[in-house]
């Protein structure tokens, strides 16, 4: 773990649940990622976890990017770029 950054973070939001080391939650961080990319890529973003700060980075087409700390804040980021609504839930 980071000791000036904290990264990865202890547990707390639900999708870090199993990790209890800091090599399992990296290694959930990198699932998560790859499940995020498929989902957000039918709505012309990208996720990506640099593995070396809290949080995701967030691109959209022409090089927009915005560094979002959790996936609720994720959520909103992708509306405000793509200025529609976003639904993880969704079949597209």
């Amino acid at each position: 773990m980071c000791s000036g950054c904290g990264a990865p973070p202890v547990p707390g939001h639900w999708t870090d649940a199993g990790g209890a080391t800091p090599a399992d939650r990296l290694r959930i961080r990198a699932a998560r990622a790859q499940v995020l990319g498929r989902v957000l890529s039918d709505h012309g973003l990208r996720a990506a976890d640099g593995m070396l700060v809290p949080g995701l980075t967030l691109s959209a087409s022409g090089g927009r990017q915005v560094l979002v700390p959790d996936l609720d804040a994720l959520w909103s980021a992708a509306e405000r770029l793509t200025g529609r609504p976003v639904d993880p839930l969704a079949d597209v």
